[in-house]
């Protein structure tokens, strides 16, 4: 098999046993005896030869779409066991050897037509991924439907709790006051713009590009009784004017595109006041500058990227605002993810009716290897909090902590 040839030299720990075409049978890595436990024995059966040839071609663009298809079978394990096991193995290494370098060249170069993203590419963009049914997102994402990074406090939080110590940890930088402005940048389902109106007597202004979005948020907003302070709009953020206190963008930034990045953030320095405050939090790889994946690319996320802050920090600079904090969350994602797949997997059967069962191998692709994307191949998150004034913000970090530490006090007294 072409396959097994491909991934011989890179499987020393865990076991892959891969079947294919006359069940012929190659076996990589260690025995089941000595396997490595947090690296369980995954079975893979690669159903005929064009799909052994793919994969062993281009695994990052064809590995998803053989699952998908149905033509690579797990037969012991899971996806996720699969995709772990070779990054894992991967880490200090690359899979495909001068020809995935001469690859990834191509892509470098061809990324800033991949992630050029005039508005009406974005919304096509957005329309492709958060125009899916609400009854998708509900059967995985927590009771807010929050679908962005959860930060875990404990270890041992749920979902629930994690999210709402994110939307507190974020609240507590924006270092709200009342009768304050704030923009949120991809407001999603709208549970955190109303969450800042809750935390802070401010108007809220929301904007999407996703209609789904835009009509949920708006009936959330209408329910709370918070539809005077908190109001949604479709629009992309180069369309807007006016001033802003507070600008905070969750999740957002990653569809932005490098080409667009001084404009984002010039966009940012024109709409906040002179003592305004920026918040931007986004997925970013710590191992510096890199592509997106072609398979995430078509499926997921086209027109996306996650950028490292070394091509971040220059569009900031160069937009005149002050770089007045930084947070890097490493795993947290990670255990987002692994809370995703779990509710997804129990929700499956009712996913697969809303759809079909090749658009949840699609999915099930997507959460195992954003997952090991964050534990093993340098994904974090960054939140960059950004001002126009040195003085806009304490100068002692000991105030982002305060909201917390009362959330959590009276957590405990309840």
């Amino acid at each position: 098999m072409l396959l097994g040839l491909l991934l011989a030299p890179l499987v020393r720990r865990g076991r892959l046993t891969l079947i294919g075409p006359g069940d012929r049978t190659t076996i990589l890595g260690e025995s089941r005896t000595s396997a490595s436990p947090d690296a369980p024995p995954v079975v893979v059966r690669i159903a005929d030869h064009w799909t052994d040839a793919k994969i062993a071609l281009d695994p990052g663009r064809y590995a998803g779409e053989a699952y998908m298809d149905g033509c690579l079978i797990i037969e012991e394990g899971t996806i996720y066991d699969l995709l772990a096991l070779i990054a894992r193995n991967a880490a200090n290494s690359s899979i495909g050897g001068p020809v995935e370098e001469l690859r990834a060249r191509y892509a470098y170069w061809l990324r800033r037509l991949h992630q050029a993203n005039p508005i009406a590419r974005s919304r096509a963009n957005v329309a492709h991924h958060y125009d899916l049914s609400r009854g998708l997102y509900t059967r995985f994402l927590d009771s807010d439907l929050q679908y962005s990074c959860a930060y875990f406090e404990q270890p041992d939080m749920s979902l629930e709790a994690a999210q709402a110590a994110k939307k507190r940890h974020i609240v507590a930088k924006l270092v709200l006051r009342d009768g304050q402005s704030v923009l949120d940048i991809g407001c999603g389902w709208g549970g955190f713009a109303l969450d800042i109106a809750r935390a802070a007597k401010v108007d809220v202004l929301g904007i999407t590009l996703s209609e789904e979005q835009l009509g949920h948020a708006r009936r959330r907003a209408l329910e709370a009784g918070l539809a005077d302070r908190v109001r949604f709009e479709l629009a992309d953020y180069r369309e807007l004017a006016g001033s802003f206190d507070r600008i905070v963008s969750v999740g957002m930034f990653e569809h932005v595109g490098i080409p667009n990045y001084e404009g984002f953030f010039a966009r940012i320095r024109d709409r906040l006041t002179q003592d305004g405050v920026a918040l931007i939090h986004f997925i970013g790889r710590a191992d510096g500058p890199g592509t997106t994946n072609p398979w995430i690319r078509k499926y997921i996320f086209p027109g996306g990227y996650s950028p490292s802050l070394s091509e971040t920090m220059p569009a900031i600079e160069r937009a005149g605002l002050w770089t007045t904090d930084i947070e890097i969350w490493r795993l947290h994602y990670a255990e987002t993810l692994r809370h995703w797949r779990a509710r997804f997997a129990a929700n499956r059967a009712a996913i697969a009716a809303l759809y079909d069962e090749r658009f949840c191998r699609m999915w099930e692709f997507y959460l195992a290897g954003s997952e090991c994307a964050f534990r093993f191949q340098g994904h974090v998150v960054f939140q960059v909090q950004l001002a126009r004034s040195v003085d806009a913000v304490p100068l002692v970090r000991d105030y982002m902590h305060a909201p917390a530490a009362v959330a959590a006090r009276a957590a405990r007294a309840s």
